[in-house]
């Protein structure tokens, strides 16, 4: 069937069924980065409500260019649902300085990435003990909101200005910080930055994650937050 201007119509069901994998794939692939308070079906609600109005809104050929439209739409939809459900604990955010400061003063202090043990000493943990903190500080991000906000100490972002008046969000596109960002990731060690490839470059969820590595999905995400703990560690020295 044809609209009044020639455009074909499309079956909006059809698509929605068609693309309700891809929904569902990119929700779970988001919960890596969310902590275990937020619920998938809330991200996989959110993220039919992006589809639909790609669905909508699309003008142009349904193909792979509609599908790469739609992740937009759907991505951009779940973080909107997030942002207004306030989803990041300051709890989780304390639990990261605690674990950033210790990667700080190990490197410092030997020269080299710390290993789990060592970061549960310093930490006066035990492994296990570590490993929990690890796995409820899950939702852990490279930036936070907060890093572009004056606090008890200078936000590590604002070092990155380019010039007094300019925007923070710029600092992320600034090339200096992405070369020192690239560095960071190349310095990790062997397992976590496979594990970082393999989910930010390959988008593999943390299931898939944990057959390749041979490791449970808890232990993929315990990878994943000291990861980002060593990065944001990194950063912070620039």
């Amino acid at each position: 069937m044809y609209t009044a201007t020639g455009t074909k119509e499309i079956d909006k069901d059809q698509f929605i069924a068609e693309f309700t994998p891809l929904v569902k794939r990119i929700a779970y692939h988001m919960m890596t980065r969310l902590p275990a308070s937020v619920q998938v079906d809330d991200l996989i609600q959110a993220g039919m409500i992006g589809l639909m109005d790609a669905i909508n809104r699309y003008e142009g050929s349904y193909g792979r260019q509609f599908e790469s439209y739609a992740a937009q739409r759907i991505r951009g939809s779940i973080l909107d649902e997030l942002r207004e459900a306030d989803w990041l604990p300051r709890s989780i955010r304390k639990k990261m300085r605690r674990i950033e400061a210790a990667v700080n003063l190990l490197e410092q202090r030997n020269g080299c990435a710390p290993n789990e043990l060592d970061l549960a000493k310093e930490l006066d943990m035990s492994l296990d003990e570590y490993h929990e903190t690890l796995q409820n500080a899950r939702g852990a991000q490279l930036i936070y909101y907060e890093d572009f906000q004056q606090d008890d100490e200078e936000p590590f972002l604002d070092r990155l200005f380019i010039d007094s008046e300019g925007d923070p969000l710029n600092a992320l596109l600034d090339e200096n910080f992405r070369s020192q960002l690239i560095a960071a990731i190349d310095n990790l060690p062997p397992r976590e930055k496979q594990m970082m490839g393999m989910h930010y470059e390959q988008e593999m969820n943390l299931r898939e994650i944990g057959e390749v590595l041979g490791v449970s999905e808890s232990r993929v995400c315990q990878l994943h937050t000291q990861a980002i703990a060593r990065l944001r560690s990194r950063l912070r020295n620039l």
